[in-house]
């Protein structure tokens, strides 16, 4: 793993421990999360009774809606994949995330629920988070990100932001759609540089425990194409600019 510097930890930044609870932890459904696209819960890792117990989010496979452009009930895959990605970096962009093959409506993602404030949001946060926010960029250009939303960056009771939904990522196409272009042209920092020739290296290496993660999550044309981003980006480089109306998801919040 790179030497980056890492967020402060706190609950979700007890990855072993997170990644224990949600793979083994009893799964209480509490209902839909609202404005999803795709069918999203919210869940108790726990008894019925113990209204203590940490929540999580639940994606199921069964729940997505067929897209045109990626293949069908593998958004969940690459919501556990952009965690691992964030992870073996050394970031810690994206809370504690795993696939649940058994859960109660079937096999999905369960993703550390984020106990945030709803009416912050990176539009909101950027002046006093913009190192951050460079490294999100970089993040999402490593992953493909193709709906990087304001509302997609939370902050919690800690101070502590962390970046959601990455359902339509590793693409092998381009398709980054994000509202992070407020860095384009401006240089990617060299310490982020350096975590993408790490990545690149690794996934290179087909006996490194990350390939083998990603494989079993990804295509091996995703896996091929995220390497070679990686590499890119390990280049003196800038951040791209938007270069059509679509570089913009929608909505933007």
């Amino acid at each position: 793993m790179p030497a980056q510097e890492r967020q402060e930890p706190g609950l979700l930044g007890a990855h072993e421990s997170a990644r224990r609870l949600l793979l083994e932890a009893p799964v209480q459904v509490l209902g839909l999360l609202p404005y999803s696209t795709n069918h999203t819960f919210l869940v108790r890792l726990g008894e019925p009774d113990d209204e203590s117990a940490p929540l999580a989010v639940y994606k199921p496979a069964r729940g997505e809606r067929p897209l045109h452009d990626f293949p069908d009930q593998t958004l969940y895959q690459r919501e556990a994949a952009a965690y691992e990605v964030s992870r073996a970096l050394g970031w810690d962009l994206v809370p504690p995330t795993v696939v649940r093959p058994e859960a109660p409506l079937g096999p999905g993602s369960l993703q550390l629920f984020v106990d945030h404030d709803p009416e912050q949001h990176y539009f909101t946060l950027l002046a006093g988070h913009k190192a951050y926010f460079k490294r999100l960029a970089a993040f999402d250009i490593i992953c493909n990100n193709a709906d990087r939303k304001s509302g997609h960056c939370l902050i919690d009771s800690g101070g502590r932001i962390w970046a959601v939904d990455h359902g339509l990522t590793f693409h092998p196409i381009p398709k980054l759609r994000t509202v992070i272009w407020d860095f384009a042209g401006r240089r990617v920092p060299g310490r982020d540089r350096e975590g993408a020739a790490w990545l690149a290296a690794e996934l290179a290496s087909p006996g490194s425990p990350l390939f083998g993660i990603l494989s079993d999550l990804l295509a091996r044309s995703e896996v091929a194409a995220l390497i070679q981003r990686a590499q890119d980006l390990s280049q003196p480089c800038d951040y791209p600019a938007p270069n059509s109306d679509w570089s913009f998801p929608w909505p933007l919040v």
